[in-house]
């Protein structure tokens, strides 16, 4: 929810249905889903879907749905890779896709609030990632030195969750009426002197080697393998947590069928195990009547 894939305005897009697939999609792409299967799409009669996603894990959810349970729905998947997390809404909003799969709702709201002529509707609650505090060299956060220089991502819903969790760890303490999200003018109290440096969030793990440590988006740690490359300091508490990653598209195709069926796909039980088994706790279902998370199966 930056780097270098993302050069072209569309991102990468991943074709897993071949080039007759594309070529529909792209004859498709100026018509709502809903248009788009009332006219028939691809030679199969898959109605094709173009959702904009970042690569992991999102984007790797999406290929196993589309390699797996798409056509059963009646569905087609291409997949518009992007590593940041700039365009997709703006993709999304000027039609260029037909939903995006990589942000929170705390996210959505920030973009909107900038951008008041998009008009994008959060669908619902997929999976949560949770935030890690990682460090090269730390082992724990009793490690940490003092005047410890600590990257943080520097949009604001993501910087302020950062800021959360390095208060609860105890790092630093922010205002009371600090609220939802702080920033770094908020911090009131910081017994190691630390240096609280903003980073873009794709950026933060090649950063760290720079940093003593980094908070740092699940998806891109999950990219660069932190949990396994660097030392997991501390992990940010899932119990009614307000940051999952969810499913978004334009208000008038929220309740369109092929959206409502690619939203229930997201919520089944075959995604959920794949999420389970791939990840290992890193990526945790949540919504679709599922279960929610407690703050005990916080990664490990």
């Amino acid at each position: 929810m930056t780097g270098d894939r993302a050069g072209a305005p569309w991102g990468r897009v991943l074709r897993g249905a071949g080039a007759a697939a594309l070529a529909a999609a792209v004859l498709a792409a100026c018509g709502s889903p809903s248009e788009r299967a009332e006219e028939g799409t691809d030679a199969e009669g898959l109605t094709v879907l173009r959702v904009g996603a970042t690569p992991t894990p999102h984007a790797e959810i999406l290929q196993f749905i589309d390699e797996n349970l798409a056509a059963d729905a009646g569905l087609r998947l291409e997949i518009v890779e992007y590593t940041d997390y700039n365009q997709p809404n703006a993709a999304l909003a000027e039609g260029e896709l037909d939903a995006n799969y990589y942000q929170t709702v705390p996210f959505l709201e920030e973009y909107l609030a900038g951008n008041p002529d998009a008009d994008l509707s959060y669908v619902s609650d997929v999976h949560l990632e949770a935030f890690g505090i990682y460090s090269q060299d730390a082992a724990d956060l009793e490690d940490l030195p003092e005047g410890a220089e600590i990257g943080v991502p520097n949009d604001t819903s993501n910087m302020g969750r950062a800021l959360h969790l390095l208060a609860d760890a105890g790092v630093i303490t922010l205002a009371e009426d600090a609220g939802d999200s702080p920033g770094v003018d908020d911090i009131e109290d910081d017994p190691l002197n630390v240096t609280v440096t903003p980073v873009e969030a794709a950026q933060l793990p090649r950063s760290l080697q720079d940093l003593d440590a980094a908070v740092v988006n699940g998806n891109y740690a999950l990219e660069a393998d932190l949990p396994t490359t660097a030392n997991a300091l501390a992990w940010e508490g899932t119990e009614n947590n307000p940051y999952a990653n969810g499913l978004v598209v334009r208000s008038e195709d929220a309740g369109a069928e092929d959206i409502v069926r690619l939203d229930e796909l997201l919520h089944g039980p075959e995604v959920r195990d794949f999420m389970e088994e791939r990840w290992q706790g890193i990526v945790i279902p949540v919504g679709g009547g599922q279960a929610e998370p407690t703050a005990s199966e916080s990664p490990e």
